[in-house]
């Protein structure tokens, strides 16, 4: 990922901390990280432990953010949930996977949610 890029994740990933604050989530942890990759935010929303891929674009030339959570980032994000759920020994609780579409191409950032935006993927 080019410098630029890495700035402009992090940037997203804070937006989006924030509005999904605002909309009821208590956000737990933010990049975290294991051996087998990352999830940028995992947070609490009603009763599920949600975990959260951000997704920021500039412009639509490499298409709309949510559409960049490709099959293969959706099964290592389910990889990485369920060690985050094993470690933490949370294995029962309810979960999902949400997915946060950072369009800031202005002064105002579209920020969208995408509640159970795909389901366990794990080979």
């Amino acid at each position: 990922m080019k410098p630029g890029n890495k700035a402009q994740g992090n940037q997203g990933e804070q937006l989006a901390a924030i509005y999904l604050k605002k909309q009821g989530y208590k956000i737990l942890e933010t990049n975290y990280r294991c051996a087998l990759g990352e999830i940028d935010i995992i947070a609490r929303h009603k009763d599920a432990l949600t975990f959260i891929e951000v997704k920021t674009r500039t412009g639509l030339a490499f298409g709309h953010p949510k559409t960049a959570v490709t099959r293969q980032k959706q099964r290592k994000i389910s990889m990485v949930a369920l060690e985050y759920l094993k470690r933490n020994r949370k294995s029962g609780q309810k979960a999902r996977f949400d997915v946060v579409s950072v369009h800031a191409d202005g002064d105002s950032p579209r920020i969208e949610i995408i509640q159970n935006a795909f389901e366990l993927a794990y080979p």
